[in-house]
């Protein structure tokens, strides 16, 4: 009679609809490889839908910004101690923080001081600005799993575990999106400009955006003739946000089309792309879009984080490729009047010519089978 195979639990924290994707994958990889693992802890739909066990929904961490985040510090703070509590007082074999290195990073370094091996999923941005968090890490992780392949270097340097796994949208994305089967797919004309409008997947981020896209939508409608502006959503939540700024700027009559999810299909069926900044831009460079990235922040939490940074720019794809290929207009910057004449002056077919070569190696270079390695280094230290 053989013997029963032990179950493996893992706690998971994941705090944003970027974390609820990579922690879908690496579970998906997981169960191939240990077939009695559960999963707990704090997810999102994706997550959900690979048999996790959400404690907490991840909108309760999904805040951007050192004022926003203080508005919330206390519910944050309170769940934070409630599940270390839950996760001491019945130990999984594994914690894997996803992102959210505020929240993660000390709950790992609790729970590794009571036992438990602790794996960081996604490098803090210490190439970026506090580059001192590399410390932090060093205490809190038995490993971390690194997305970009300028992070494993710093943390050999630091003397922390790491692996460099790529990123799961380079596996995902095809080295190559054809714009007419996508326009094709969503039932769009093929002879007119298309715009496509992300303003991010939180909700707060869609409330500080909302308006400023739609007053660039207007200008771009003013000036070309004929065109459509695409905008993809991730929750009921932020599109009613973004439909509720429609009404107050009177603009229901704009060309707009709102669609729920497909938001690579709306970057694939686009000739640019306004991007708020996080990892939807580089899915639009894994898309091979030209595109304005854009972001705004309360002042004070601006100000701090501008103070911080070490880099001249905060897209991903102005990361990865050392420079500005890409446009930025941030804070202050992010006017209607700029962001329409940037799009406007990315919307050609010399740009996309141009941008596709780039894009082509950072997609080369990101696309390492990221799930199948991040299982493997998770597999390697349940067993150590």
């Amino acid at each position: 009679m053989s013997e029963p195979v032990p179950v493996v639990r893992i706690a998971i924290v994941a705090g944003e609809a970027s974390g609820d994707l990579l922690a879908s994958h690496l579970m998906a990889a997981l169960k191939e490889k240990l077939p009695q693992v559960s999963f707990c802890g704090i997810g999102g739909p994706k997550m959900l839908a690979q048999g996790f066990d959400a404690w907490w929904p991840l909108e309760k961490l999904a805040v951007m910004g050192y004022v926003e985040v203080l508005k919330r510090y206390r519910e944050i703070s309170g769940i934070r101690r409630a599940l270390k509590a839950r996760l001491l007082a019945d130990k999984p074999d594994l914690f894997i923080g996803v992102d959210a290195p505020d929240f993660n990073l000390g709950l790992e370094t609790d729970l590794r001081q009571k036992g438990i091996k602790t794996v960081h999923y996604v490098s803090p941005s210490i190439w970026a600005w506090r580059g001192s968090r590399i410390k932090k890490v060093a205490k809190a992780a038995d490993r971390v799993l690194a997305l970009f392949p300028m992070e494993p270097p710093l943390y050999r340097r630091a003397g922390v575990p790491v692996t460099y796994v790529g990123h799961p949208l380079a596996d995902q994305i095809p080295r190559q999106t054809d714009k007419k089967q996508v326009r094709d797919k969503l039932e769009l004309p093929n002879d007119r400009p298309i715009y496509a409008l992300l303003p991010g997947s939180r909700q707060s981020e869609v409330k500080a955006l909302s308006d400023t896209f739609i007053a660039t939508a207007r200008l771009i409608d003013a000036q070309t003739p004929n065109a459509l502006f695409l905008v993809p959503f991730v929750t009921r939540e932020t599109r009613l946000e973004f439909e509720a700024a429609l009404y107050r700027q009177d603009a229901t009559k704009l060309p707009f089309r709102l669609l729920f999810g497909h938001a690579q299909d709306a970057m694939g069926a686009a000739d640019a792309v306004l991007v708020a900044s996080g990892t939807a831009t580089l899915e639009v460079a894994l898309v091979k879009r030209p595109m304005v990235i854009t972001y705004k922040l309360s002042p004070l939490t601006y100000r701090l984080m501008k103070r911080r940074a070490y880099l001249p720019y905060v897209g991903l794809p102005n990361v990865l490729a050392g420079r500005f290929i890409v446009p930025e207009l941030l804070q202050n910057d992010a006017t209607p009047e700029k962001l329409a004449e940037a799009l406007i002056k990315e919307a050609t077919p010399e740009r996309a010519t141009e941008l596709n070569i780039e894009f082509t190696r950072i997609h080369d270079a990101l696309r390492q089978n990221t799930a199948e390695k991040a299982a493997g280094a998770v597999v390697d230290l349940l067993k150590g």
